[in-house]
């Protein structure tokens, strides 16, 4: 293995553990849609006030989103090279045998990769971009002011949470093999122990994460009935 394909791995590996840092801080902010309407107002409100006066209102956020620009152009990037070496150097006999020993989680992993990054677009279009008032009885100023309000007005809606549903199923496979894959390039797989050790944090951290984002959408949406 060349040594700019081990730096490609390693970028895609440290790209990958940026997100699923940023992902589960994610996770835990959505979460406080079970404590109601103040607790998640205030969590919200308090991201944009947070390192005031140090930073501006919103300082963090920009900050957070800066750094996780840089990490999307670099692990896309290093999966592109990564997917073109990997194309131009395996021969065409090979290919029964890639699809018959690959996991599912492998498989889809690129295209799963762009179904996530579509998933973002939609996200933030959705989420900042344009906020809607998916619900006619709640007032549209409440939805402006509430992002408790806004959120539950979006999954009031069954389409918005089983795309949601499908997004992040879809990460939870691109978690589970960029977990294996990341400890791989980092040396934690050199024995069988460690290897079956890799396995199981790539699966216990995958399931967390799906299940953690898909608690919120799902109690919203059985709550608004």
């Amino acid at each position: 293995m060349s040594r700019s394909t081990i730096g490609l791995k390693l970028m895609m590996a440290v790209s990958g553990i940026i997100f699923v840092l940023y992902v589960l801080l994610h996770m835990y902010g959505n979460l406080k849609v079970l404590a109601g309407q103040a607790a998640f107002d205030e969590y919200a409100h308090h991201l944009r006030e947070f390192g005031e006066p140090m930073l501006p209102y919103g300082g963090l956020l920009w900050i957070v989103r800066i750094v996780l620009i840089v990490a999307l152009l670099a692990h896309a990037y290093a999966a592109f090279a990564l997917w073109s070496r990997a194309n131009g150097a395996r021969p065409n006999r090979y290919a029964v045998k890639k699809a018959v020993g690959s996991s599912l989680a492998s498989r889809t992993m690129r295209w799963g990769g762009v179904t996530l990054l579509l998933f973002v677009i939609f996200h933030l279009i959705h989420f900042t971009i344009v906020k809607p008032n998916f619900n006619s009885s709640a007032d549209a100023a409440a939805v402006k002011e509430s992002p408790f309000v806004m959120v539950s007005a979006s999954f009031s809606l069954i389409w918005v949470v089983l795309v949601y549903t499908l997004a992040m199923l879809a990460l939870g496979m691109h978690i589970f093999h960029g977990a294996w894959s990341a400890q791989q390039t980092l040396g934690l797989t050199s024995s069988v122990g460690a290897r079956a050790r890799a396995k199981t944090i790539a699966a216990v951290l995958a399931g967390l994460i799906v299940v953690g984002f898909l608690i919120p959408p799902y109690y919203l949406f059985f709550t608004n009935l």
